[in-house]
């Protein structure tokens, strides 16, 4: 409460005041962010008891010894200032040096920008270049990040449908018939995130040919490039492209060395879209954590046995719960080529997100609806085989009993 003086008497008398109460003005731009199908499902199995979760993508098996004892030496070392803003000088040689040799592609320091996770590096590439009149191209089903990042900053999205009876793969046909006079860039998730598809090298080149005719931006999701399981010869666009002009290639360590939690993943393109990024990233999450960045050196120029190990543990997931899916009622499901998740089909009239809510509820096994990936696949389940055989083995004992019950 104010006190003013009384203009006759002198003295200082109390004054009402009224305070309006202030309430966020959130931008607009907030209202093209959807609540996550995944976080929906996952929030209310958290207040349950006995929930199989073959919802979440991320890595259950362990981060490799080495890593962690580089993590632990670089704080112990008194590594927990900032690196510079491009990242710690010895996790760019290292990357430019691993890259190089898998992909034969000649690259330098200035060629990466190392991230906050891929889930940094992609926010960087979308919000930088998203503007009205611009049209992105993005597969339906894709990871549910990129279309709201699109449309917050003003771009339009312009879906290209997968099918699970072609095994999700994507038609270069029809991803070069959806392009037109407004289209800005390509989003290219490969190893394909929630289908598990891999595309091969036909399709990629097919497709990046096409955009550098057309000056098209690509910006190629590959954070799962290391989880193939059919094929040793993943077609990276670093190796698929003529140079890296229109090229933005994100991954991170998330997904190939169990290190989801540290945070650390990078952008490769051009010199001259890495100066620009960085200008960007300066204001955003600055550097990336420290003694994570130094736990990656460790990663890379360590022994590969472990990711090799931890693929073939993959894989004997994914042919499991490929059997086990076959097994089940009314599911149509595929052989997943890659990454972590089988995408199996329902009957085309049935409501994946009605059905993975009542599987939840009265069996207590969690999946995530198909809709929180895209416009075309309401009808699909995202089966995430991040677990042990036995816990699949577990689950599906639930998920097929019950399946068998439903009038669908």
């Amino acid at each position: 409460m104010a006190e003013a003086p009384n203009r006759e008497t002198g003295q200082a008398k109390p004054r009402k005041v009224k305070y309006r109460k202030a309430k966020a003005s959130w931008n607009p731009a907030m209202q093209a962010i959807p609540v996550s199908g995944i976080r929906r499902l996952v929030n209310m199995a958290s207040s349950m008891k006995d929930v199989i979760h073959l919802s979440i993508g991320q890595p259950d098996l362990p981060t490799p010894k080495h890593i962690i004892d580089a993590y632990v030496d670089a704080l112990n070392a008194g590594q927990t200032g900032y690196t510079m803003d491009a990242g710690l000088p010895e996790l760019l040689v290292a990357l430019r040096d691993y890259y190089g040799r898998r992909y034969n592609r000649k690259l330098t320091r200035d060629n990466i920008l190392i991230t906050s996770g891929a889930t940094e590096a992609m926010y960087l590439a979308l919000s930088a270049t998203s503007a009205p009149g611009r049209q992105f191209i993005v597969t339906d089903p894709s990871f549910l990040l990129y279309a709201p990042l699109i449309r917050m900053n003003g771009g339009e999205v312009k879906y290209v449908p997968t099918r699970a009876e072609n095994n999700h793969q994507l038609d270069p046909d029809d991803v070069i018939k959806a392009m037109g006079s407004r289209t800005f860039a390509l989003v290219l998730n490969n190893p394909n995130n929630p289908t598990g598809a891999v595309y091969p090298r036909s399709t990629v080149e097919t497709i990046l040919e096409e955009c550098a005719y057309r000056g098209i931006q690509v910006y190629a999701d590959e954070v799962y490039d290391h989880l193939i399981f059919d094929d040793d010869d993943f077609a990276s666009v670093l190796n698929c492209s003529m140079d890296l002009d229109n090229i933005m290639c994100i991954s991170s360590f998330s997904k190939t060395y169990s290190m989801a939690g540290l945070r650390v993943g990078w952008v490769i393109s051009s010199q001259a879209a890495i100066k620009s990024l960085r200008r960007y990233h300066m204001f955003t999450t600055s550097v990336a954590n420290t003694p994570a960045q130094f736990a990656g050196v460790a990663a890379l120029t360590g022994d590969q046995q472990c990711v090799r190990d931890m693929v073939d543990i993959y894989r004997e997931r994914r042919d499991k719960v490929v059997e086990l899916i076959d097994q089940t009622p009314y599911m149509t499901g595929y052989k997943p080529g890659g990454a972590f998740f089988a995408f199996p089909d329902l009957p085309p009239h049935v409501d994946g997100s009605d059905l993975a809510l009542r599987m939840l509820k009265e069996t207590g096994v969690c999946v995530v609806p198909g809709d929180a990936f895209g416009e075309e696949c309401t009808n699909a389940l995202r089966i995430s085989f991040s677990t042990t055989c036995e816990r699949l083995e577990e689950a599906f004992d639930r998920i097929i009993p019950w399946m068998a019950k439903q009038q669908l």
